[in-house]
């Protein structure tokens, strides 16, 4: 007899509820939880297939040892003691910018990530990659000049917006706000409110809203430049606003004084009545913006960005009821790290600094095979997967191979597994406890703990527990007194005391507090990441904790442990905050308390997006004449989370999506084998012809090309791109466009 479990989805960062069927130790039957609070019963398809996630041929059950061109099982405490002498053999002979760690937890456990850091930093190294940088440094770092910190980003105020303005962003498939579906249906039947979407091709999403607009591909950021230039000239922008909440506006308003809007809306392929008309609702409504993808991978990536960012704050819209607010949370899922500060560390080859704490993964390679003397030589890298998930699969599988020690920790036998000089096995988002800290609810803060519901196989361990081993392994973990384990095994109360007793006498103990509560509190617990929740909320910042009171917690000295005690009650999630809805303001943290719309460094990189300098540099090279969008969100993708192909029996989940004129002029038709050609590489796909796609423009979709039981299923996209192909700041990939050409496989 089976029993149901109440748990969350961690296949993509809306982290719905699920209630969960298992039987015989197996996920069977999968639905949406009705009683979590933030997703109310909503899953979409990726949700209600997690079994796949969890079950599958390719799980990883003990320590592996490369040992010549096979793996080896070895006991734990070999692998940990071996990777931490190699660690400190290499960190001590090319000092600490020899190691990075890539990892930080993904789309559904994020806790490992405070041991990571701990265990890198510990080493001396700040090399952190994540794929927060493969995607979204720029918009963190534009907003960390706006707002005062990077990790003070904003999202849409959804349930009090009049009007939603969707850049590059497909929520129908992609969702990124919580039931992004039902929300963006219901924008679009209401009659007192509009959705506009600006997309070159006609996604699931722009056939529901009530105004389309078909950027051409490659100028978002021309288009951003012109809709600002036209409300300055109408005079819509918001001037009590401007004059109450921003600095900078000043500096930035002759950035657009005299800039042609009729000719870059040309050059966009735009009609500019129509572009005047969303620009005019822009200047007299509440509306909120939602740009993705579609921008942060595409030209003039930070530059657009931000550019959309000076679009809100000229009409009021940021931090202000129904516009663009910054979201609580219990813990920011980045650091802010301003690289005009010469603490802040920059790549040693590429000279890319750290943005909101992380560096972009597409520089890797280049880093690896760098000649420089403090090159990469070490990579711990954990439930990542970089030879599918990111840009230029072949420089890094060349770069890999040369590394001195690749470590990955995962829950299967992935690509990048395959490479690793140890591979550890790491328990699922069902064997462990764990979470994650993405701030997509407002007013309330929202926060979900899953529990364990499946009984691991084999040997893996939280990858919090793998990190703690090999600290222990290193020497990093403090001598702890006994006085600490016994408190442990008492109740928590009693631990807390004597660990603040601990701590007083021990200051220098703080640095390394999760490996602490994880050998003491997280071993009478079972679980690392539920003593660092445990950790966390003890030492809340003042911000948090006011927003705990205001959701009905009671303030004084055990509002941690009530507030942890809450979260362990109720796996369904529970609202531990409230933030103050009507004065969104008090989190701007710039000197002067206001938004900076100014940023001095951008004047060069706007100045240049015009018309004359645009046209050009989009015109066709007669080689690659089509433009690739290297990735695309749908119901059949899950990055590469999903190994086992069969979850997708019966699905067309891997084409080459082409638009009609297309194939037509290329004399191709629907379900013919095309060979894709880039400057990276080529691949062989199936062509799909439909209406959905911008002539001049070809998708192929992420996350495919795994390798699973010995077969290829799908197209690696990540073979079309370079690693060199970024964005000039903050290095994200331009995957939104990429220069290509098709042809027939003969």
């Amino acid at each position: 007899m089976g029993q149901w479990h109440t748990t969350g989805c961690v296949l993509c960062a809306q982290n719905c509820g699920l209630k969960v069927l298992v039987e015989d130790n197996r996920i069977v039957k999968v639905k949406g939880d009705r009683e979590n609070p933030r997703s109310r019963g909503y899953v979409c398809r990726k949700g209600l297939n997690v079994a796949y996630y969890q079950h599958h041929a390719q799980r990883l059950t003990h320590p592996l040892k490369r040992v010549g061109d096979t793996f080896e099982k070895i006991p734990w405490d070999q692998a940990t003691g071996e990777i931490a002498q190699r660690l400190k053999d290499i960190v001590g002979e090319h000092g600490p910018r020899s190691f990075a760690y890539m990892g930080g937890g993904g789309q559904g456990c994020h806790f490992e990530a405070a041991f990571g850091v701990r265990l890198l930093r510990a080493l001396g190294s700040r090399y952190h990659y994540n794929a927060l940088a493969q995607e979204l440094t720029g918009i963190f770092w534009a907003h960390g000049r706006i707002t005062g910190r990077q990790y003070l980003f904003t999202i849409p105020d959804e349930e009090r917006t009049e009007m939603l303005l969707a850049v590059g962003w497909n929520g129908m498939q992609s969702h990124q706000m919580p039931r992004a579906p039902l929300v963006l249906k219901g924008l679009a039947k209401d009659p007192d409110k509009l959705l506009v979407v600006i997309d070159p091709r006609r996604s699931e999403t722009a056939a529901i809203a009530d105004i389309h607009l078909p950027v051409r591909p490659g100028t978002d950021a021309l288009l951003a430049r012109a809709m600002i230039t036209i409300i300055l000239d109408e005079g819509w922008h918001d001037r009590v606003y401007i004059e109450n909440h921003v600095t900078g506006f000043d500096e930035i308003a002759p950035w657009f004084a005299g800039f042609d809007a009729k000719e870059a809306l040309r050059v966009c392929g735009l009609d500019y009545d129509t572009v005047k008309e969303v620009c005019r609702e822009l200047g007299r409504r509440k509306w909120s913006l939602h740009t993705d993808l579609g921008v942060y991978m595409n030209r003039h990536s930070t530059a657009a960005t931000y550019l959309y960012l000076i679009l809100m704050g000229i009409c009021g819209r940021i931090c202000t009821p129904g516009g663009n607010i910054i979201p609580g949370h219990l813990m920011p899922i980045g650091a802010h790290t301003d690289e005009r500060d010469p603490k802040t560390w920059r790549t040693v080859a590429t000279g890319f600094p750290a943005l909101m704490g992380v560096f972009p993964p597409n520089v890797m390679p280049e880093e690896i095979m760098s000649d420089h003397p403090q090159r990469l030589r070490a990579v711990l890298c954990s439930q990542s997967n970089p030879l599918r998930s990111y840009a230029d699969t072949t420089a890094y599988e060349q770069a890999f191979r040369k590394l001195d020690l690749l470590v990955t920790c995962e829950l299967a036998m992935t690509e990048t597994a395959a490479l690793s000089h140890y591979v550890l096995p790491a328990r699922s988002g069902y064997e462990s406890w764990d979470g994650t800290f993405f701030p997509w609810t407002f007013p309330e803060i929202y926060f979900q703990m899953r529990r364990p519901i499946v009984e691991p196989v084999g040997e893996p361990l939280e990858v919090s527990q793998i990190m703690v081993r090999i600290a222990e392994k290193l020497g990093i973990v403090p001598d702890i007194p006994d006085s600490l384990y016994r408190a442990a095994g008492s109740d928590r109360m009693t631990f807390g005391m004597e660990l603040i007793n601990y701590v007083g006498q021990e200051p220098a103990s703080l640095k390394n507090m999760p490996f602490i509560l994880a050998k003491t509190l997280g071993e009478k617990m079972g679980s690392a990441n539920l003593a660092a929740l445990w950790g966390l909320l003890q030492v809340a910042p003042k911000d948090f904790r006011r927003a705990a009171v205001r959701a009905g917690f009671k303030p004084g000295p055990t509002l941690g442990e009530d507030l942890f005690q809450a979260v362990c009650d109720h796996p369904e999630g529970v609202i531990i905050g409230q933030c103050d809805a009507d004065n969104n303001f008090e989190n701007i943290r710039t000197q002067d308390g206001k938004v900076n719309l100014h940023i001095p460094e951008m004047e060069q990189w706007v100045g240049s997006i015009d018309a004359k300098s645009e046209e050009p540099a989009l015109k066709p090279d007669p080689d690659y004449p089509l433009v690739l969008s290297a990735g695309r969100h749908m119901s059949m993708n899950a990055n590469t989370l999903m190994r086992d192909p069969s979850w997708n029996d019966g699905c067309r989940a891997c084409t080459l999506a082409m638009s009609p004129a297309d194939a037509e002029h290329l004399k191709l038709s629907d379900g013919q084998q095309v060979r894709v050609i880039t400057e990276a590489g080529e691949a062989r796909i199936e062509l799909e012809v439909t209406d959905q796609v911008r002539e001049g423009q070809v998708i192929i979709p992420h996350g495919f090309g795994l390798v699973y039981e010995g077969r290829t299923f799908g197209v690696n996209v990540n073979r079309l791109t370079r690693s060199a192909h970024r964005d000039r700041f903050a290095g994200t990939p331009l995957h939104r466009y990429v220069p290509c050409r098709v042809e027939p496989v003969i």
